[in-house]
């Protein structure tokens, strides 16, 4: 068996007609950042966190969650023949910067998927004791103050390609975490309402029609980062092997840590770099 086959994993999967509601449910439900779409048990495209992410952000009709289809969103899946090796895996999901592939055979057409989670475990049982936390991490973060809104942050969190983002108190000291899994449950609340609550302005309260969801006539601009953010985060000692980190991350269901160097928030480690140290490692030979 094949190192690829041996870490594949059956997908979870949604129909095309399923509504962006119940897609959100459905990732939430399941701790994952993605679905493969299928249409008659077919697959025909993949749907993942980042997609909605973008999605919520340049919406501004005034539909419902309930109301768009995953079809809307969804987009092609990349695949690979089982034969493939790990390695020239991870190549393809660096060199297109996506974190999963669909896996096929010839006999049966999709078997699996294999995502970065599955190449975290990949490292832990192939890689020990190759590289510490430290040789791989990035050596800061992107953060965002509390009273930041939600548009704003989830606007940097696309723009820098990012699933994590940290939020910092008025000490600009950090407090907390933002992720995709916390945006969602404020749309799974916000996105089936029609209206939308502004009380940006201490003063007073206004009412309008919501339309769109994190864009600037929706609740993106009336919703800080702090009444979203996880208050606690994960994280691990530069000075650790990197199979600790990829056990916290593959233990919690995120896809990075928080990196502390002498005790203090020193930069983050993420399932890419995993993937990057795998790359270096296989091309330094």
């Amino acid at each position: 068996m094949s190192d690829l086959i041996s870490i594949l994993k059956k997908p979870i999967t949604i129909e095309k007609t399923s509504s962006l509601s119940h897609t959100i449910s459905e990732l939430l439900k399941n701790k994952i950042s993605r679905l493969i779409v299928t249409e008659n048990g077919t697959s025909v495209g993949i749907i993942t966190e980042k997609d909605i992410g973008l999605f919520l952000l340049e919406d501004d009709s005034e539909k419902n969650l309930d109301e768009i289809p995953v079809s809307q969103i969804m987009h092609m899946l990349t695949s690979v023949d089982e034969s493939m090796s790990v390695e020239k895996c991870i190549e393809i999901m660096l060199e297109k910067q996506i974190g999963s592939l669909g896996v096929t055979s010839n006999s049966h057409g999709l078997i699996g998927i294999i995502t970065k989670t599955d190449i975290a475990q990949h490292y832990v049982q192939k890689y020990p004791k190759t590289h510490t936390v430290g040789d791989v991490m990035t050596i800061s973060y992107i953060s965002m103050n509390h009273d930041s809104t939600l548009r704003h942050a989830v606007s940097e969190m696309i723009d820098k390609k990012i699933s994590r983002l940290f939020i910092k108190n008025e000490n600009n000291e950090p407090q907390g975490i933002m992720t995709f899994r916390d945006l969602f449950h404020v749309a799974l609340e916000q996105g089936n309402t029609d209206s939308v609550l502004d009380t940006s302005d201490p003063a007073i309260s206004i009412v309008f029609t919501r339309k769109g969801f994190l864009s600037d006539s929706g609740f993106g601009n009336t919703i800080q980062a702090k009444d979203v953010m996880t208050k606690t985060f994960e994280s691990v000692n530069f000075d650790e092997d990197l199979t600790v980190a990829c056990e916290e991350m593959i233990q919690n269901r995120i896809n990075g840590v928080g990196v502390k160097i002498n005790g203090k928030l020193g930069g983050v480690v993420s399932k890419t770099d995993i993937l990057k140290a795998i790359y270096i490692n296989n091309n330094s030979k």
